[in-house]
């Protein structure tokens, strides 16, 4: 992993939540943790790995993912074991 998924990771568990991330970067580290992208309709995004799923749609016309997206992408890496 690289730093910039360190820092990441980081804060997406910072408390309270940073609601001014960009989900690219979310995406990114997603991604760089070994997750499978499963495009869905529209905006819906899946992320699989070790047989969880997250469900999450991509912010539009923003690219910031808002506090609630911040909150679902830290559930899922506690449930995948990526807490930092």
């Amino acid at each position: 992993m690289k730093s910039k998924h360190r820092k990441t990771l980081a804060a997406i568990f910072a408390d309270p939540a940073n609601g001014n991330m960009k989900w690219s970067e979310i995406e990114a580290l997603l991604v760089a943790l070994g997750c499978q992208v499963i495009e869905g309709a529209g905006s819906s995004v899946t992320f699989e790995r070790d047989g969880i799923r997250a469900y999450f749609h991509r912010p539009h016309p923003e690219k910031e993912a808002l506090r609630y997206r911040v909150k679902d992408a830290r559930e899922f890496l506690t449930k995948i074991g990526e807490a930092p």
